[in-house]
């Protein structure tokens, strides 16, 4: 009973580390049983064991299919929901630079709650570390944020609808963000209800499309132009900043200011020059910090989630994998009894049955992975409405981190689906090994 409960205990311990193992850790630990393989009298016996019981994979293809398509199961589904949120992430991460900031009202946890006036605006557009165009005019743009209802691209009815973030921009918007282009139909007029479409909020919504109208609230606004900017603002609708504030009754007022620096290193005296003005009460940030900020929790959502539902099928797939190698180590009982007496050791049975266990693990692991690859890497997806803010368009990624996660949970099944039949295999008295044969 302690062996037992050691073993488990030991097992607890071996699988936390080894997922925890960067690539290079693991790389150090598959050398180091490489050599105790090569160059030690146990690891050749080991290795000879091992070819016996790979010899007979053919004779069992069944039983060692359900290991491989068990465990090749749990790591597809893994690795498509953490796509989820590593496609989600990589979007909003994507979105700004270290050379642009974003400014809001202090203590604002999202744009929509952040309210700056037109003389806040004014004043902190002069800070000497916003840089400047040709004309010396501040490379900042004061933007309003709103979120409307339109009906959802292919929806059954008037109740299929959607919420979609609506952005009112200035005239500097695309010079600041310049990542932003018109790929169809051209930029609104200024001081008239005209819209451009983030290509994600086109494929997501109806009539997101040049020449056709929307309704925002009781009023039609005209769609002008589609842009791309490769990033979460794909996602948004934008408009005249003016035209939008009037349309909602903001007056002059602005949620924030995005504004290019003149240089990435500028933010902290930005930060203090602003900080020192008593008028001014806001907060500073890198647009590639906001919109990390802005992810964290609904990626932290999804990978709780993904990792969930992957212990629970992993679960079953450690039991299917336990079941199948005990069937496998009974049905060579007597292969390995008769190993045993010619002198060979316990620990190389044990090495032998787990070497096997998780090279099926592997192949399961490494065909689950691609599966997720084939079916979910590139897939758009969108989230639901979360508060005031609206749908987020975002590509589905299967990255070689994540394939790594789903092969590291692979062998972590198949070590404990393999470690317990092998040491009862090893610990079997040669005599009873035998005559249960």
């Amino acid at each position: 009973m302690l062996i037992n409960l050691l073993l488990i205990v030991l097992v607890l311990v071996s699988v936390g580390v080894f997922v925890m193992l960067p690539p290079l850790g693991a790389l150090v630990l598959l050398v180091v049983i490489g050599l105790w393989l090569g160059l030690t009298r146990r690891g050749r016996q080991a290795v000879v064991v091992t070819g016996v019981g790979l010899s007979t994979l053919a004779q069992r293809r069944g039983s060692s299919a359900v290991i491989v398509v068990g465990i090749a199961g749990v790591v597809g589904v893994l690795v498509a929901l953490l796509a989820m949120a590593e496609g989600y992430t990589q979007t909003l991460r994507q979105t700004g630079g270290e050379d642009t900031v974003i400014i809001m009202r202090g203590g604002s946890a999202s744009e929509v709650s952040s309210v700056l006036g037109q003389e806040e605006i004014v004043q902190i557009q002069q800070a000497a570390a916003i840089a400047r165009d040709a004309k010396g005019e501040p490379l900042a743009t004061a933007e309003g944020v709103f979120a409307v209802t339109l009906p959802l691209a292919g929806g059954k009815g008037e109740d299929d609808t959607g919420s979609v973030q609506i952005r009112g921009i200035s005239a500097k918007t695309f010079e600041v963000r310049t990542q932003a282009k018109i790929i169809e139909g051209r930029m609104p007029t200024p001081g008239l209800r005209e819209l451009v479409a983030g290509k994600g909020a086109a494929r997501q919504f109806e009539g997101l499309v040049p020449g056709r109208e929307v309704k925002l609230g009781t009023q039609p606004w005209t769609v002008v132009g589609v842009f791309s900017s490769g990033d979460a603002m794909e996602s948004e609708i934008w408009g005249d900043a003016a035209t939008l504030a009037d349309a909602y009754r903001r007056g002059s007022s602005r949620n924030s200011i995005t504004a290019r620096l003149t240089s990435a290193k500028a933010i902290e005296s930005l930060k203090s020059e602003l900080a020192a003005n008593p008028q001014l009460k806001i907060d500073v940030m890198t647009t590639v910090e906001f919109f990390a900020k802005q992810s964290e929790r609904m990626a932290q959502v999804i990978t709780v989630v993904g990792i969930t539902i992957g212990t629970i099928m992993a679960i079953g797939a450690t039991f299917g994998a336990l079941n199948t190698m005990f069937a496998a180590v009974a049905a060579r009982a007597r292969e390995i009894a008769t190993l045993r007496a010619i002198g060979f050791q316990g620990a190389p049975v044990v090495v032998a049955v787990m070497i096997e266990t998780l090279l099926l693990a592997l192949l399961g692991g490494l065909l689950g992975a691609l599966i997720a690859w084939l079916l979910f890497n590139g897939k758009g997806a969108s989230t639901m409405a979360a508060g005031s803010v609206g749908k987020l368009s975002f590509e589905l990624l299967v990255s070689p981190a994540l394939i790594w996660t789903g092969v590291k949970w692979s062998l972590a099944i198949g070590f404990i689906g393999g470690l317990f039949p092998a040491v009862r295999a090893a610990r079997m008295p040669v005599t009873e090994a035998l005559r249960e044969a």
